[in-house]
């Protein structure tokens, strides 16, 4: 099979399944409270169960994708999300909506790991598939750009008409990246038997060290969409869309730097090394932000502007420094089983990271931004060293890129 050049599976298309998730989590809430009219508990209960059945499942998603080729996977998957999503137009009962949403949010984790092994198995070099992904990453940016757009429309008309029209629109848009995974070339299959690709990766240590260490500077997403807002509304004095500002400078940045940035995740070292920078700059933006509770409110702006742009840049060094580990030290013989760990990792930090944010924010005030700059540097810090355990126990050399 030919490796394909990365532009070829690059796009300058929004990922309309990232369009779809957009919309989506822009209006979940209110369609839940008001058109469904769920109580919060069972809302709560089954975000807790998609919570952790995510993780759960990343890791034998990926060991599928080994076994059967991710190709078929990654299409069977999105269109089980399809399935889901249009299932919330029929929803009646708590049960029928516990297994809705397990359906529709769970395997998104193992979509990422099976369509990570597809680019894998389809893009030759290291290097070359950090960029392809970092490439698709900015299509599935626009995606969530316009889905929240949409969204937001809908939120304003606030009818249930609307609703129901955007969640029919949304599950039709898993269709189209199905239809177009379905012309990518298909790769191979690579493992041989039904478990032999799970068991290695559970008992690599090295590798879940590395991967799950760095899933640690995950935590910056939660610090857009938790910390922050809950920062600004507490503080009573900084204007309420400074938290949109902030999204949007986000949203930019990694429009036009992520590729870019991939560059900085050339090999082991140079991702380790990436990894900590990155971990520096969030905590630096932590730092910015905890100086921002006190003060002239234009300096207080100004401060968080300015951690925002700390927040960018540690963003990009962190996402180009996990795909530069996790792909530069799985075995190609196992990419999808290996993949579903690294996932799996960053899925499981998610899961407790708005807590995170809640209880440091609200606990201790500005403190808590320094006690999250601490985490921040004691993920990154270790990574080097990690990073050369892993690549000692390689069972044989990579490629260089």
């Amino acid at each position: 099979m030919r490796a394909l050049d990365g532009e070829e599976l690059q796009g300058g298309e929004p990922d309309l399944s990232a369009l779809g998730d957009g919309l989506w989590f822009t209006i979940w809430a209110l369609y839940f409270t008001r058109v469904l009219r769920l109580p919060a508990p069972t809302v709560g209960l089954a975000m807790a169960l998609a919570g952790g059945a995510g993780p759960a499942l990343a890791v034998p998603i990926g060991a599928l994708a080994d076994r059967h080729g991710p190709r078929g996977v990654l299409i069977t998957v999105t269109l089980v999300r399809a399935a889901a999503m249009a299932g919330y137009l029929a929803v009646h009962g708590t049960v029928a909506f516990l297994v809705v949403t397990v359906l529709f949010t769970a395997p998104a984790n193992g979509a990422t790991a099976a369509r990570t092994a597809m680019v894998a198995g389809l893009v030759g070099g290291d290097a070359e598939r950090v960029r392809t992904l970092a490439g698709q990453r900015v299509a599935q940016h626009v995606g969530y750009a316009l889905g929240a757009g949409l969204g937001a429309l809908v939120l304003s008309a606030d009818r249930p008409a609307g609703y129901l029209t955007a969640i029919a629109g949304g599950a039709a848009s898993f269709l189209v990246p199905a239809a177009v995974t379905a012309t990518v070339p298909a790769v191979a299959p690579v493992a041989r038997s039904r478990t032999a690709r799970v068991r290695p990766v559970l008992r690599d240590r090295p590798y879940l060290a590395v991967v799950g260490t760095t899933a640690g500077l995950s935590l910056c997403w939660a610090m857009l969409s938790t910390g922050l807002p809950l920062w600004v509304s507490r503080s009573g004095r900084l204007p309420l869309a400074l938290s949109g500002a902030v999204v949007v400078i986000s949203s930019v940045g990694i429009a036009l730097l992520q590729v870019p940035a991939s560059r900085l995740a050339r090999g082991v070292g140079a991702s380790a090394r990436t990894a900590v920078r990155s971990g520096v700059a969030l905590a630096v933006s932590c730092v910015l932000l905890a100086t921002t509770g006190a003060g002239p409110v234009p300096v207080a702006a100004t401060g968080v502007v300015v951690a925002a742009l700390f927040h960018v840049a540690g963003e990009l060094g962190f996402v180009a420094a996990s795909w530069g580990l996790s792909i530069t030290l799985m075995p190609e013989d196992a990419r999808g089983a290996y993949q579903g760990a690294s996932e799996a990792a960053t899925a499981t930090v998610q899961m407790f990271a708005p807590a995170v944010f809640t209880l440091a924010l609200t606990g201790l005030g500005a403190a808590g931004w320094l006690l999250v700059a601490v985490v921040f540097i004691g993920c990154s810090a270790p990574l080097p060293t990690l990073a050369r355990w892993a690549k000692r126990t390689r069972p044989e050399p990579r490629h260089t890129i």
